[in-house]
């Protein structure tokens, strides 16, 4: 990865969120980071309305079957490299959800069959709360 690559990925993050079947509460605590309260536009960080346009995808929910070719295919549109970050901890670790039989797994376990090498963060907690996802989305941002 080039030093303009990770230089412009660190400075303003644009991101995509993807809901691949989240109860909704970490779609709210997302949508309040956009707020004038927490406001992430203040560090660059941007939602955007196509996956062609991000360098991140804001993944919220366990994967379920009918969502699992949706962010495979939202994941190869991104422009590269595409920091993935699980939001929740049904995105971590499929939750309270894995042990049913629509459920295919994690985020990471998904992400991973089609780019073995995808940069995966995660941000744990039910729902996390704002100033979790943007100490998380800070974080991951410092260690590219």
């Amino acid at each position: 990865m080039s030093f303009w690559m990770k230089y412009g990925l660190k400075k303003s993050p644009w991101v995509f969120h993807v809901n691949t079947g989240a109860c909704n509460n970490c779609d709210i605590e997302i949508v309040d980071c956009l707020t004038p309260r927490f406001d992430v536009e203040r560090l660059g960080v941007k939602l955007v309305g196509s996956p062609r346009h991000a360098d991140a995808l804001l993944v919220t929910g366990a994967v379920t079957a009918q969502a699992k070719p949706r962010l495979q295919e939202a994941y190869r549109q991104a422009a590269k490299p595409c920091v993935v970050f699980a939001i929740g901890a049904c995105a971590c670790d499929s939750g309270i959800f894995m042990p049913g039989y629509h459920m295919v797994g994690p985020v990471d376990k998904v992400i991973k069959e089609i780019d073995p090498n995808a940069i995966i963060a995660y941000v744990p907690g039910c729902p996390p709360k704002p100033e979790a996802m943007i100490s998380g989305i800070v974080a991951a941002l410092k260690a590219i």
